[in-house]
């Protein structure tokens, strides 16, 4: 059986301390072995930093130990009530986002692999209305559906990555129900990325969220999504010894990009943005998969 389907169903039942435990040890031999995601990870978080040697494998070990705490939260997720969510969630910047919705009823998000964006999902649903999503379908299809699961019960409405007929979909709730329209977009799944400078260097990513927002007419706003330690009552209330950072930028309008290239225009402008937030906290980019790089 597919290690993340027996992950999913034996989160059901098993306590969460022993999740923590095996979401730890799984990404840990990963890292130790060197395997092909703890390669992967360490090339994309060398071109960020400029690490290497014994300095890119800590970073990558604390990078790994992220996606274990990702992991382990997001298994969990479903069990949690929404006042521990709301406890485990620090927003920065979140008038970026609600002046967007106040005014126009829906805004496009965009986001990085980073921190826990299933939570903030979460909380986003309780706190600013229903948030629509894609996923990339999984093999087997199964674990797709366990991913659509979870996070269809904490609120989230969420569509396949089926190409074109996605977009279609997207621009028309969008046009038509509003809402957050959140992408994670820093992996190009679309075969049509935009060329941009991303943390230094020249790489591809997803033009979704930019042509979102210029079919949709929307506020675009990136967010980074990234991890902090809690102590005293702020980790009694969220039952977790961490919590997350949601930093929104600034909102990116598609009326101030330039007409023949608002797209390219407004995703260079959230690149910059998450580039340079990746940058500050590369332990909690979580691309353990080959990246849009081109130089």
């Amino acid at each position: 059986m597919n290690a993340f389907l027996l992950a999913f169903r034996a989160s059901r039942y098993v306590p969460e301390p022993v999740i923590r435990a095996i979401a730890w040890t799984g990404t840990m031999t990963v890292w130790a072995r060197r395997l092909k995601p703890a390669r992967r990870l360490e090339d994309n978080l060398h071109r960020v930093t400029g690490l290497e040697g014994r300095a890119l494998r800590t970073l990558s070990r604390k990078g790994l130990a992220s996606t274990a705490r990702y992991y382990a939260e997001t298994f969990t997720l479903g069990r949690l009530p929404g006042s521990v969510i709301d406890a485990r969630v620090r927003v920065v910047n979140g008038p970026a986002l609600t002046d967007a919705l106040a005014r126009d009823g829906r805004a496009v998000v965009a986001l990085s692999h980073s921190g826990n964006w299933d939570i903030v999902g979460a909380y986003a649903c309780r706190h600013w209305g229903q948030v629509v999503t894609v996923a990339e379908v999984l093999k087997p299809r199964e674990v797709f559906d366990e991913f659509v699961a979870l996070r269809e019960k904490v609120g989230m409405r969420i569509l396949g990555h089926e190409g074109s007929s996605t977009f279609k979909e997207l621009v028309r709730i969008g046009s038509t129900d509003g809402g957050v329209l959140c992408l994670l977009a820093d992996r190009d799944l679309s075969g049509s990325g935009i060329p941009v400078e991303f943390a230094g260097h020249e790489a591809k990513v997803a033009p979704g969220p930019a042509a979102l927002a210029v079919a949709t007419d929307s506020t675009l706003v990136p967010v980074m999504v990234t991890y902090e330690r809690l102590r005293g009552r702020a980790r009694l209330r969220a039952r977790s010894r961490w919590g997350v950072v949601m930093t929104f930028g600034e909102p990116l309008e598609p009326g101030d990009a330039p007409g023949d290239d608002a797209v390219g225009h407004l995703t260079r402008a959230w690149v910059e943005f998450m580039g340079r937030s990746i940058q500050e906290t590369p332990e909690d980019w979580h691309m353990l998969q080959r990246f849009g790089w081109t130089d």
